[in-house]
């Protein structure tokens, strides 16, 4: 792999996560604004259909999707600073540990959005998420 692609595909890197830190703010401060429309209507649907979203269940909501944020927040600012430093310098444990980071999240957060019948949390956030992130690590995977 030449150092000209590399360069892109770790700069691809670094920016996706820099967009999934912003993503993480906006569900910390902005979870109930028209950006999570179809998110939050579709988990009403399938947890609060009978009764709606009452003041309590919104304030949980809100809670959640507050320290939900934070943790994307914290695990991409990480995965910044392992693309700028140790990635950059083809560092083999950065890799394999971004990898381990994004599968463990994924697999988890997925296979319990399916378990408690929330799919729509898997295509709308998890396998974007994954993808715009993996496709780096898949593309560099030769240097390392």
């Amino acid at each position: 792999m030449s150092d000209k692609k590399f360069n892109f595909w770790q700069k691809w890197l670094t920016y996706s996560n820099v967009l999934v830190v912003i993503i993480g703010l906006l569900v910390s401060f902005a979870g109930n604004s028209f950006l999570f429309d179809v998110h939050n209507s579709k988990t009403a649907d399938i947890y609060f259909a009978e009764k709606g979203l009452n003041a309590e269940a919104l304030a949980f909501k809100n809670w959640m999707f507050g320290i939900i944020g934070g943790t994307i927040v914290g695990f991409h600012i990480l995965m910044i600073f392992i693309s700028e430093f140790a990635f950059k310098k083809k560092e083999k444990w950065a890799y394999f540990a971004m990898w381990t980071g994004m599968i463990s999240w994924f697999c988890i957060d997925s296979s319990l959005s399916i378990h408690y019948g929330a799919i729509h949390n898997v295509y709308l956030i998890n396998l974007p998420g994954f993808v715009m992130v993996c496709l780096p690590l898949i593309f560099t995977r030769k240097a390392f």
